[in-house]
């Protein structure tokens, strides 16, 4: 069990820390250090409470059972309709990114190793059945793995830290903000970077119905995302002023101010080699969410045969997308946060609501907080879904 509890926590880790963390100061930019570090952990407590909820709902379903079969359960053919919509566009979009941003990350570490000129879809073929292949082995075979890929990505993040933070300016961390407006676009990305939900039942179904472990799983899972993303926004604040962040707002223009300031060879290197191995473990957890949805909602049985039928549902329409429609995606991933809300937020306090007003939790687990704290994380997630739309309409 206790092996079961490191590696749920670190699947839950390591999908949330995903390469877009090394973005959020570009997002937060114009915030400054303390601003933005107070709208992250406003994020982190309204996506660690939901996540608690979701504990609080599976206790009164089978070990197996998915986002699809819970909203059946709860709200009825109406919320395992929108259950649906909102997993599977986000699911899938998150997918086709990842596809097509670590197929073109391995294609490129393909030709530069072999001399020769590789055709673009060589690396996306490659990368999908990688994955693919260890999802369909089951959560036991994506837990070692993640957790040989998790160790590697902390061991690349302390080289990084170790050569920026000598660098690292009170001045800078203490700037103010330039705009409070701006809270408008560093909200839905810091948002969706605790978006780690669609896991939720792939981690439950492994783990076992044991309410203790699990809100372990899911507070040291979040948490430990939450603290690396303070010393990342600490380092990078700290490191370029704002309006150095302001000026290079590109990923490869941040990286490359980078490295100019520490003039390290080793720092630009270190950093993509950490962005390749957060987007794979990334896209481990989300996969294995989504394979393990599909199955449910497709009736799948649990043999080589139904989880290949599985597999291809799951890893083939993402790659196509990837391959023949990358503005489609990259399109549905403005919308990305929306479809988290409704993931996330909205999904676990409509059915927390109904579990507490049928009296179900009696000599069971419940989530703090009461009626408050459902109407809060209602507030936290229109909040979010008013800043994305803001930022769309702009």
């Amino acid at each position: 069990m206790r092996s079961k509890l490191v590696g749920s926590t670190l699947i839950i880790a390591g999908t949330t820390i995903g390469a877009g963390m090394l973005a959020l100061p570009l997002a937060s930019a114009g915030l400054g250090f303390v601003q933005s570090s107070f709208i992250m952990v406003a994020m982190w407590l309204l996506m660690s409470y939901t996540a608690l909820l979701m504990l609080e709902i599976h206790q009164h379903a089978h070990e197996g059972a998915t986002l699809n079969s819970l909203a059946r359960q709860f709200l009825g053919r109406k919320g395992q309709i929108l259950a649906t919509f909102a997993t599977l566009f986000l699911l899938y979009a998150l997918c086709a990114a990842y596809i097509a941003g670590g197929g073109s990350q391995l294609n490129a570490k393909l030709i530069a190793f072999s001399n020769g000129v590789l055709p673009n879809s060589t690396g996306t073929f490659l990368f999908t059945f990688i994955i693919a292949g260890a999802v369909m082995l089951g959560t036991h075979k994506v837990d070692l793995i993640n957790r040989c890929l998790f160790l590697l990505k902390i061991v690349l993040l302390c080289v990084s830290l170790g050569l920026l933070t000598p660098h690292i300016s009170m001045l800078h961390l203490t700037e103010l903000p330039i705009d409070q407006g701006l809270a408008i676009a560093a909200i839905p990305v810091m948002f969706t970077s605790f978006g780690f939900h669609g896991s939720i039942p792939s981690v439950v179904a492994y783990t076992g119905l044991n309410i203790r472990t699990l809100r372990k799983v899911m507070l040291f899972g979040s948490s430990l995302p939450l603290i690396i993303y303070l010393l990342w926004q600490g380092v990078s604040f700290g490191v370029l002023s704002q309006n150095s962040l302001l000026n290079n707002d590109q990923l490869p223009e941040f990286i490359n101010a980078m490295s100019q300031v520490v003039t390290s060879p080793y720092i630009a290197s270190v950093i993509s080699l950490f962005a390749d191995l957060a987007l794979a473990t990334s896209f481990l957890g989300v996969s294995l969410g989504l394979f393990d949805f599909l199955s449910d909602a497709l009736k799948r049985n649990n043999t080589v045969s139904g989880r290949l039928q599985t597999g291809l549902m799951t890893f083939v329409p993402p790659m196509l997308i990837a391959l023949f429609y990358p503005q489609g995606f990259v399109a549905a991933l403005g919308y990305a946060a929306i479809a988290l809300v409704l993931l996330a937020v909205v999904l676990p306090v409509l059915m927390a609501r109904k579990v507490r007003q049928a009296e179900l939790n009696r000599d069971k687990y419940q989530v703090f907080g009461g009626n408050i704290g459902l109407s809060l994380a209602m507030i936290g997630g229109f909040t979010v879904v008013a800043s994305q739309l803001a930022l769309s309409i702009n």
